[in-house]
């Protein structure tokens, strides 16, 4: 009789948190479907996807941030760290149209400002640098998508329409509509036209490979001149 009633409370509790999801956070769920190929309904992206579930999080946390509430803003993002693998800092800004692919290790700092249609991978992590105080981390424009694995540090401004490629670290002001790959990053430009920017993470030149092949060139050609001498 007990074990009947705890599943009642529990399945009545998915149902309600079902419908205030899908009436509340509409905008996400179609972002997440126009974003994510492999999402293949509302149901499946309301209860398995922690990108939304870190969002939601988010928002109730940061409305009790902007009043002042003590402790529970904190609480609730630590509670959605433990359960979704993301943290959101409860005094982050955050627009509208955010998505978060994955979301595993995704660290969004106190004072970081992230603008509209922004787009995040697994990995990513708008951090300081341990070096300022006051405004200590990124503001991230609109339209722009931060690839896997990549680390934007520091009080800098990363400009709208901006891709920063997987695994990049960001240490300085990103200009609008570029592409920014490596570690450190450098600003790559695809001829002087806006990248795509959906999910394409293979079609990004990288300067410090370009580097590396043309030292092996040189090596090799000396080598080459070695031998024939």
């Amino acid at each position: 009789m007990g074990l009947s009633i705890t599943v009642s409370v529990l399945l009545l509790i998915i149902v309600a948190y079902v419908l205030l999801v899908a009436i509340f956070f509409q905008q996400s769920i179609k972002e997440t479907q126009e974003k994510d190929p492999a999402a293949k309904g509302y149901l499946q992206i309301i209860l398995l996807y922690s990108g939304l579930h870190a969002f939601i999080a988010y928002k109730i946390a940061h409305a009790l941030w902007k009043i002042k509430v003590p402790f529970f803003p904190r609480f609730v993002s630590q509670l959605a760290r433990l359960i979704t693998g993301i943290e959101i800092h409860p005094g982050a800004l955050i627009g509208k149209g955010f998505f978060i692919d994955h979301g595993m290790g995704v660290v969004i700092g106190e004072t970081a400002i992230v603008g509209d249609n922004v787009t995040l991978f697994q990995g990513v992590t708008l951090g300081g640098t341990g070096k300022e105080t006051g405004k200590r981390h990124p503001t991230i424009g609109n339209n722009v998508v931060i690839g896997a694995g990549a680390k934007v540090l520091g009080n800098i401004t990363v400009g709208d329409n901006s891709y920063i490629g997987a695994n990049a670290v960001v240490l300085e002001n990103v200009p609008p509509n570029s592409t920014v790959v490596g570690v450190p990053g450098h600003i790559t430009k695809q001829d002087g036209k806006r990248i795509d920017l959906m999910m394409d993470h293979v079609h990004v030149s990288d300067p410090i490979m370009q580097h590396l092949k043309d030292l092996i060139r040189r090596v090799r050609a000396l080598e080459e001149k070695e031998k024939n001498d």
